[in-house]
């Protein structure tokens, strides 16, 4: 229910729509500036404007949670109107969009402030804060908007940033196409979002997002072709910005940007979208049951695609990358199976957990000649102990080990409302419990062949406090994180289920305490069981007897390429296409357009016969115009 007006409540209003005003603004500054602001100034402005959000975002947190429940809205001025339809410029703060934003702009925080010694030699500094300011504020529109036409504003910012911050170093070629990949394939799921909001437009008269779902559920019986319709339009949105199948090609190549990139689209932004836009628009989903099954299956395929091939890459980031597209599998299995805050609960740790990961894989390969390649690094936790120490942590809680990492608590709700779904719950469970066996052997893969064994790369220099701070801060938080939710064994907390039930609907597990029990201590053996599968692998050498069998190096070589989903597209869809443009080089449609020129030219150079500049001729030619003109008048 809305909040009560008064001076408190218009204060909190004007910081609301300060949030993302300050990193557009920090954006706009160091825009103008064209790049000749001085870098302490970049840097000032870059970090300090997503200081101050973050500072504003807990000034909130504190006043909306002080009011025990409710929204605050702020609408800034009238976007649209007409026919009917009304698009304001607002902005809402529930408990969803409150811990989306507090995420977003505490973790873009850290992020920004480790940028600032990361790219410190770059050419382009001033050009990638004002890139990353407004990455940020664009994710923040996002999540805050109350209509689904700014929500959309939003969602193309992220995809304009991603661009551009993906093919940042736009001089090597590789990136570039990276670059355009990412938007070309992302612009695939946003226009079945685009034509989404032209059926709701169209059929519910609003795009304010309380009305609009208010009206469907109204006007929409469960099952009818109207919402499976636009759930289905939708779930192409989130399926493109969040890398599940069959829309995820472009995240691993997104590694061509600068670490700090990867860590804010992997962590805090962009990937994450989806997960958001389908909690924010849960009941339209749950009007589509049959949509729902999807994003189900689609996480579990997608989690356990994306966890396979991370296990053949050699490229540390390449690595994290499919970790992400994995982990985000795991927040659609559980959006799917109807396990809303259990998603949100996975998307706040995995974003601590995975923003230390990609910060301290940067830190080992900014000390090393920025090499990527895992199997040229090797013996290094002593040189650098405190990436060690990091990565160690990020990587224990992407394991889910138990009891003591923030992931494991996340996972392990997510394992127990899937086995509580119906139907498919148990194959659901399975495909969760498989992802989290391989999960702790491709994580600790990496952490045994780069921190372990023969040192291949002595690492130079040290790190400055920009660096170790956002590291320390995001392993306390990995490890400490999931204590706001636990299971019944281990004290029954759910702090953020309560938070969030204001906002999101809560499902009761059918299960007893025992059997909740039983299938955490599955999950619980199976991440030790794959800790040590690594260790026995990588650890004590016996890789090598792996890599001399034909079938796994056959096997490694198919995950390698991402399951050959990137040749399927290519022979499938560019190639023809591309076919297509060589045998139409002269372009056939425009022959049509070359012929009515070409007639025009013609008649131009008949009539041009008759300027001949003999005025006599000119005079017959009126006459006869004339008694034309008067026969017509006087015979028509």
């Amino acid at each position: 229910m809305p909040t009560r007006p008064g001076r408190c409540t218009t204060d909190m209003a004007t910081l609301l729509w300060l949030v993302p005003a300050l990193p557009l603004l920090g954006f706009l500054l160091l825009f103008l500036s064209a790049g000749r602001a001085p870098r302490p100034v970049s840097a000032l402005i870059g970090v300090g404007s997503t200081a101050l959000a973050a500072v504003f975002a807990l000034v909130l947190a504190g006043w909306l949670l002080s009011q025990g429940s409710g929204v605050l809205r702020v609408t800034l001025w009238r976007w649209i109107a007409t026919a009917g339809l009304q698009v304001a410029i607002g902005f809402q703060l529930d408990t969803l969009s409150l811990v989306m934003m507090l995420v977003v702009t505490f973790v873009s925080f850290l992020i920004h402030l480790y940028s600032s010694e990361f790219m410190q030699q770059d050419e382009g500094y001033s050009r990638f804060f004002a890139y990353m300011n407004l990455f940020v504020a664009s994710m923040l529109i996002l999540v805050l908007a109350d209509d689904l036409l700014l929500l959309f504003l939003g969602w193309e910012g992220v995809g304009l940033c991603s661009y551009l911050l993906i093919g940042f170093w736009y001089r090597n070629p590789s990136n570039g196409y990276a670059a355009r990949k990412a938007f070309i394939v992302t612009r695939v799921g946003d226009t079945a979002f685009m034509i989404g909001l032209l059926l709701l437009a169209t059929h519910l008269g609003t795009l304010a997002i309380g009305p609009m779902l208010a009206g469907a559920q109204v006007q929409w019986p469960t099952g009818s072709v109207l919402p499976t319709a636009a759930a289905a339009l939708l779930l192409g949105g989130a399926v493109g910005k969040s890398a599940q199948l069959p829309l995820q090609t472009w995240l691993p190549d997104a590694m061509a940007g600068p670490t700090p990139v990867s860590a804010l689209i992997h962590a805090a932004t962009m990937v994450t979208a989806g997960v958001y836009l389908i909690a924010r628009m849960h009941a339209l989903f749950e009007l589509a049951p049959s949509v729902l099954l999807a994003v189900a299956a689609i996480g579990a395929a997608t989690l356990l695609l994306a966890a396979f091939a991370a296990l053949a890459q050699h490229d540390l980031k390449r690595i994290l990358a499919y970790s992400t597209m994995s982990q985000i599998g795991y927040m659609f299995l559980a959006l799917g199976v109807g396990a809303w805050s259990a998603a949100i609960f996975h998307f706040m740790t995995h974003a601590f957990f995975k923003a230390l990961l990609f910060l301290a894989a940067g830190a080992v390969m900014m000390r090393i000649n920025d090499e990527h390649n895992i199997f040229r690094m090797g013996g290094l936790r002593r040189e650098l102990p405190m990436a060690f120490w990091s990565f160690l942590i990020g990587s224990a809680s992407l394991a889910a080990l138990p009891l003591i990492t923030a992931g494991f608590y996340s996972k392990d709700l997510i394992l127990w409302s899937a086995w509580n779904f119906r139907p498919g719950g148990a194959v659901l469970w399975l495909a969760g419990l498989l992802g989290a066996l391989i999960t702790p052997i491709y994580i600790f893969r990496a952490v045994f062949v780069v921190f372990f064994g023969a040192q291949h790369t002595r690492p130079s220099s040290r790190y400055g406090v920009r660096i170790v701070l956002p590291l320390t801060v995001l392993s306390v938080l990995a490890l400490t994180a999931g204590f706001v939710e636990t299971p019944h064994a281990l004290g029954s907390i759910s702090a953020l289920s309560r938070l969030l039930a204001s906002t999101l609907p809560t499902r009761e597990l059918a299960g007893s305490a025992a059997l909740q029990t039983v299938a955490m201590v599955i999950a619980m053996v199976l991440a030790l069981l794959g800790i040590a599968i690594a260790w026995w692998i990588y650890g004590r050498g016996a890789a090598g007897a792996l890599r001399a069998s034909a079938p796994v190096r056959a096997l490694a070589r198919w995950w390698l390429g991402g399951w050959g989903f990137d040749w399927l597209y290519d022979q499938t869809l560019v190639q023809p296409f591309l076919w297509i443009t060589r045998i139409n080089r002269a372009d056939v449609i425009d022959t049509g357009y070359g012929a009515l020129a070409a007639l025009g030219r013609l008649a131009n150079g008949l009539l041009s016969q008759t300027e001949d500049g003999r005025l006599r001729r000119y005079a017959g030619w009126i006459a006869a115009g004339s008694l034309v003109a008067v026969a017509v008048a006087m015979f028509a």
